[in-house]
C-alpha cells in the first residue's frame, strides 16, 4: 500500500508540474525581469511542491498554493538582492529586461508592449503584482487573494488601484497610435524625456 502512495504522490507531482511550470515561469519572469534567476527560482518552487506535496490540506487549492510559493521565493530574492545591492554600493541599479521575443505575437506586440511594460514597472510592487497576477496569468480574484493572504475584496481593490494609476501613467508618459498596419502602438512621450 505505501509504495502504491508513493507512486500516486510521484505522479501527481509530475502531473503538477507539466500543468503548472510554464505559468510559474512566466509569473517569475513577469516579477523578476531576468531568466537566468526566474529558471533557478521556478526549480526551487518546484523542489518545494515536491517536498511539502503530501501535506498539501486542501488539493483544490493547488494553484494558488504553488503560486505562492513562488511568489514568496520572489520576495526573498528581492530581499537578496537590495541587500546585496546595499552591501556592495550603497546604489540601487535596475536592470532592463532581455528583449526576447519567442513567437510571432511578441514580434506583432513588441513595440506596445515594450511601452507598456516599463510603465507597469513603474507600479509600487504590490499593484504590480497584482495586474501580473490577473491580467498576465488570468488568476481568479480568489487565487489572487490566497497567493497575497489578503481578503477577495482587498484583491479586488489593489486591482482597481493598480488599473487606475496605471491609466493616470499611460496617459501621462505615453502617446497611442494606430500604425500602418493598423496596430495600436504605444510610444514614450517626447516631452518626458530630458
Amino acid at each position: 500500500m505505501l509504495r502504491v502512495s508513493l507512486r500516486e504522490i510521484k505522479m501527481d507531482f509530475w502531473e503538477i508540474y507539466d500543468q503548472y511550470y510554464p505559468r510559474v515561469r512566466s509569473f517569475i519572469i513577469s516579477l523578476v525581469r531576468d531568466e537566468w534567476v526566474a529558471d533557478d527560482l521556478s526549480q526551487e518552487t518546484f523542489a518545494r511542491v515536491q517536498a511539502s506535496l503530501t501535506s498539501l490540506r486542501d488539493p483544490t487549492r493547488v494553484s494558488s498554493w504553488i503560486f505562492r510559493i513562488a511568489y514568496n521565493l520572489c520576495q526573498d530574492h528581492f530581499r537578496s538582492v537590495k541587500a546585496s545591492t546595499r552591501a556592495e554600493s550603497g546604489d540601487r541599479t535596475a536592470t532592463e529586461p532581455p528583449g526576447q521575443p519567442t513567437v510571432h505575437q511578441a514580434l506583432e506586440q513588441h513595440q506596445m508592449g515594450q511601452c507598456v511594460q516599463a510603465q507597469i514597472d513603474l507600479l509600487p510592487e504590490s499593484l504590480r503584482t497584482v495586474i501580473i497576477l490577473f491580467d498576465l496569468m488570468e488568476l481568479s480574484h480568489q487565487e489572487i487573494a490566497e497567493i497575497l493572504e489578503i481578503s477577495v475584496e482587498n484583491a479586488k481593490v489593489r486591482l482597481h488601484r493598480a488599473r487606475k494609476q496605471l491609466r493616470a501613467i499611460l496617459e501621462e508618459k505615453c502617446t497611442f497610435e494606430v500604425d500602418e498596419r493598423n496596430v495600436l502602438v504605444c510610444e514614450p512621450n517626447c516631452s518626458e524625456r530630458k
